[in-house]
């Protein structure tokens, strides 16, 4: 596994064994984290794919970032959906690099985030559908200043979407992930939805799951 500060972003590369071109799985960590976070689950995932773990560009302290600034009120959770924004074209000017850099099957990648990385999946899918074989989506929740309701971009219906999320997260509370899905059935093709007796966290049932689902994405032979 090596760190690289080469491109847009600083990013961990965990190739698979062997030589050429491999299918890419992008990892995008949660508000606080940092790139190593998920890249702790590429040995539980699709063994024949590169996984990249992407580090959010605003530091927050050390060791720990975010994609885009956000507020904890008693109402809730308030998004600057301004950084959200810019925050997408940074990650989709990534996705380009890397895209360009590695030269994955199709000239697409898939893409899974958690918490915040969720909402930068979905703002990456929903802006740049082109660049995207599928997304998978953990204990997020749908950017509703960036919903593209007018005009959709006819890819986005194509796009394979994994949404999962805990009954009991006190985070993002589970009615996050439900608006997510009853979105998502009403604009795309391919849905699976699964909610765990968890909190805002991965469950080892979720991990099996998008484990097969990228197997039938991509067959090992592939």
């Amino acid at each position: 596994m090596l760190q690289r500060r080469n491109l847009t972003l600083t990013f961990l590369d965990s190739p698979p064994p062997g030589t050429g071109n491999a299918p890419l799985l992008l990892l995008l960590h949660g508000y606080g984290s940092n790139e190593k976070d998920l890249m702790q689950l590429s040995p539980m995932l699709h063994k024949g794919m590169r996984h990249i773990s992407a580090r959010a560009p605003l530091t927050l302290d050390f060791g720990m970032f975010a994609w885009f600034p956000i507020q904890f009120t008693p109402a809730g959770i308030v998004v600057d959906h301004a950084g959200a924004a810019e925050a997408c074209k940074k990650l989709t000017g990534f996705i380009r690099e890397i895209i360009a850099e590695y030269n994955p099957p199709g000239g697409k990648i898939f893409i899974l985030g958690f918490s915040q990385g969720a909402v930068m999946s979905y703002l990456a899918a929903f802006h740049a559908p082109e660049l995207l074989h599928g997304v998978i989506a953990l204990s997020g929740h749908l950017p509703e200043q960036s919903m593209p309701f007018d005009p959709l971009k006819p890819d986005l219906g194509e796009l394979p979407f994994l949404v999962m999320h805990g009954i009991y997260d006190d985070v993002l509370p589970v009615d996050n992930g439900r608006r997510s899905n009853e979105w998502l059935q009403q604009h795309v093709r391919d849905l699976v939805y699964r909610e765990y007796p968890i909190a805002h966290q991965i469950s080892d049932e979720g991990i099996d799951l998008i484990r097969s689902w990228l197997l039938k994405k991509v067959p090992k032979s592939e």
